[in-house]
């Protein structure tokens, strides 16, 4: 007899973006992944380095990107994936200000017309609809003043630009700066805090 399948809160997609298993950023990315499972959700865990995922945008991707549907062709199974999700985790560390590289390809080649957005009248309207929650964490190493000062891009680009290309859903950026400096009770600190933004997802 086939069992029921149990109900869950939906599915999420946990993007990572950290090539070091030994990183905070790993320790940051099993408590999310860990207390999202536990609390319900479906968890689709994107390790962007461990799946090789490829992040150069190509100058035939670049020279198709506007013809729809066929500029997903490449990326196919990733749009789907993104597609799929009710909710978006974001786990990635900030490096020179900014992505690095490989979630920066992703957006690059995944967040396409006629995914992430359509134009509509010559505007740009949101495509993924679907996610209804965002939350990224992240680590600087600098302090937040230093991040300020150089207009701290990537909490402006998952608040504003991702934000905006999700249809604007519910949205919390967690981060933790200075982590050149930061001691051994602060970083269990934000473990902790993170798994309660986590429970509470």
């Amino acid at each position: 007899m086939t069992q029921p399948r149990t109900a869950t809160k939906g599915r999420v997609l946990v993007l990572y973006a950290h090539p070091c298993p030994e990183s905070f950023n790993a320790a940051v990315h099993e408590v999310v992944v860990g207390t999202l499972t536990a609390s319900g959700w479906e968890v689709d865990d994107c390790d962007l380095n461990a799946e090789g995922f490829f992040p150069v945008l190509t100058e035939i991707e670049r020279r198709g990107y506007h013809d729809e549907p066929a500029n997903i062709e490449p990326v196919k199974d990733y749009v789907a994936r993104v597609k799929a999700a009710d909710a978006l985790v974001m786990v990635f560390p900030v490096w020179n200000f900014g992505y690095p590289a490989i979630l920066k390809g992703f957006l690059d080649r995944v967040f396409l017309p006629g995914i992430s957005f359509k134009l509509v009248d010559g505007k740009v309207r949101p495509g993924l609809t679907n996610i209804k929650k965002l939350y990224a964490c992240t680590t600087y190493g600098g302090t937040r003043w230093r991040a300020i000062q150089n207009a701290d891009p990537p909490r402006k680009t998952v608040t504003r630009a991702v934000w905006y290309a999700c249809g604007m859903p519910k949205k919390k950026y967690i981060g933790l700066y200075d982590m050149n400096r930061n001691t051994k009770p602060k970083l269990k600190a934000h473990l902790e805090r993170v798994r309660r933004e986590m429970e509470a997802f």
